[in-house]
Formats: C-alpha cells, structure tokens, sequence
C-alpha cells in the first residue's frame, strides 16, 4: 500500500530536499568555526602586541592552549593557535572569507608564502568547489605558478584580487601539465594510445589539472577528408570561454607536422562543428619536449588558437619548476609576447 502512495520519483526529491538542508547546515557550521578561529588568531594577535617571540607571546599561547583543551577539548594545540593567529595576519579582512572552504582549506593555503598565490588558490577554491585533497594537489603541483608562466601578461595576471574569468585561450592555457596521477613512469616507453587511454580511466583528475570549465566531449573524433582519416585525441568544451578544447597527444618531441596536424583540426571545428554563439576552437598538443623555436616559426606571429605544452609524469621540484617557468618566460619575450 505504501509503495502505491510513496512513488521513486517523489521519494527522491523529499530526500533531496533533506540531503540539501543538511548540507547547508553543514557548512554554516563549518564557516562558523572558520570566522571563531579568525577571531581568536585576532585576540592573539592584539594581546600579544606585535610580538610573537617575546616570551610573554610565547607563554600566552602555550597558557591559552592548556585551557582551552581543558575546557573545549582537542583542537587546540600550541600549534593550531599559532595557524590562528597567521590566519588572521594573512587575511586581515574578515569580510573576504569565503564561506566555501572549510578551516582545513585555509590551513592548506596558509603554507603558500606567496600572498597572490594564495589568494588566487581561495578564489579558485571558492569557485571551484576543489574538496581539501583537490587543493593540496593543486598547491604542490604549483598550479599557480604554472598558470602565471603561461600567460602573457604577468602584472595584470598577478594581481588575483582584480582577476576577471578567462576571456582568451592563453587565460586557460598551462605549461607544463602535471599528470602524475597517470602513474605512468617518466623513463618508461609507452604509445600515444596507453597515454590516451590512462586520461581517460583518471579523466576527472585530469579535468581538474586543465582547470575550470572543462567538459568532456570525445576521444578519437574521426574526421574524414576525401577518403583520408584523421582522429583527434581528446575534445573538450570549455563553458566559460565558450569554445571547443582539442587536444593531441605526442609522447615524443615535438615537430613542425604536428602543430600543423592541430592547424588543420582547429580550421575544421571552426568551418564545420562550431555552433552558433561559440567562439573558434583552441588546439593544444601536448608533448613530452618541446622546442620553442619550432612553435614559434611553425605559427603565424597573430595565433591565439593553437598552443604547444609539455606534460610531466611527475610533481616537478620547486627547481625544477623553477626552470620551466624561466624557459617559458624567456620563449614569450622572445616572440615579443609579454606586456
């Protein structure tokens, strides 16, 4: 009888509407605690008076973290009052907490010492809604410091507090790409295909590691001209830029034939399968090394469609890093790229 009252459908949206309730409940909670922690690493900050190595500083918190154990619990520990009290000094304006990310998340972030890189990871983690683990992946990969070796202009780039959503290919554009979630070995040898196909089994990792906006649309995409077939690796849409996302895959060095290759794909989204409202296609090969040279003079000097980037089967060193951002900074001064 009550199977006959209560059908699927209905009993769906009812837990739906509990499921949500629940779920804001939850991160009012948590953004509660985040603006009790501000406040506290605030208080620390006005008794302390400037001085956190002094040895009243230091007492007051070895002092305050007994008591407040004693009284709340675990929690606070000399070490989680001292993430307090560097909450509050590196975001000062308790107005700009966002209610997103939970006292995990800023604690995360509170270990960039780079003031841009950490906003940019708030704000990227607000809008992204990147879970605690997404972020840390994020941060040791250096997401932001490879978006900024990739962009054009550094001053208007770094300033994250003014950043406005992506409005041009290089916007979205990494160099390198770090996939080492592939778990394939950087010595190893392997076929195009085994690279495709391990994207594929980990594809949402990998959505995450290309950034906002991305969805997946198809692998191996034929295209027949005359009899002559051609099959484009990977295509995504990117909703924010509103365009087609091709991707080529090369675990080889790159060559004049396959940007040319990326050329001819990107000339036929854009004659043939853009829709109406979309902007032209972005093509992105992506390799194992590149020559810089050899994008440079393969492309006309007014590209903004088709983009060459190496991937890395590893987390790169801060060196490493490093390295490649120098490399990449040098190749846009040298095209006379950077503002």
């Amino acid at each position: 009888m009550t199977n006959e009252i209560i059908d699927v459908n209905f009993y769906k949206h009812i837990k739906e509407i509990l499921a949500t309730a629940r779920s804001k409940a939850y991160s009012a909670v948590n953004f509660a605690m985040v603006e009790a922690y501000w406040e506290i690493g605030k208080s620390i900050v006005e008794r302390q008076g400037g001085n956190p190595t002094a040895e009243y500083g230091t007492k007051l918190i070895e002092e305050l973290s007994k008591q407040m154990t004693a009284d709340f619990g675990k929690g606070f520990t000399v070490t989680n009052l001292k993430y307090m009290r560097q909450f509050y000094l590196a975001f000062p304006n308790r107005h700009a907490l966002r209610d997103q990310l939970s006292w995990t998340h800023y604690r995360l972030i509170l270990k960039v010492d780079d003031s841009k890189a950490r906003e940019f990871y708030v704000e990227e983690c607000a809008k992204a809604n990147w879970s605690t683990r997404q972020l840390e992946r994020q941060i040791n990969t250096f997401s932001y410091q490879r978006l900024l070796a990739s962009r054009n202009d550094y001053a208007v780039v770094e300033d994250t507090t003014k950043r406005e959503p992506a409005k041009s290919p290089e916007d979205i554009i990494r160099d390198p790409y770090v996939l080492e979630f592939l778990g394939l070995e950087q010595s190893a040898s392997f076929y195009e295909s085994d690279l495709e196909q391990a994207l594929i089994d980990h594809l949402q990792k990998f959505l995450l590691e290309l950034g906002r906006g991305f969805s997946f649309v198809a692998r191996q995409k034929h295209i027949n001209f005359d009899g002559r077939h051609f099959y484009i690796d990977l295509v995504f849409y990117n909703y924010i830029l509103k365009c087609f996302v091709l991707i080529d895959l090369k675990t080889g060095d790159l060559n004049h034939q396959d940007i040319g290759q990326m050329q001819m794909y990107v000339n036929y989204y854009t004659r043939e399968l853009m829709n109406e409202g979309d902007n032209p296609p972005i093509g992105i090969v992506l390799c194992s090394d590149k020559s810089d040279a050899i994008v440079k003079y393969t492309l006309p000097e007014c590209n903004n469609q088709i983009f060459a980037s190496k991937y890395m089967l590893y987390i790169p060193s801060e060196e490493e890093l490093k390295r490649e951002i120098k490399a990449e900074r040098k190749a846009l001064e040298d095209n006379g790229d950077v503002q």
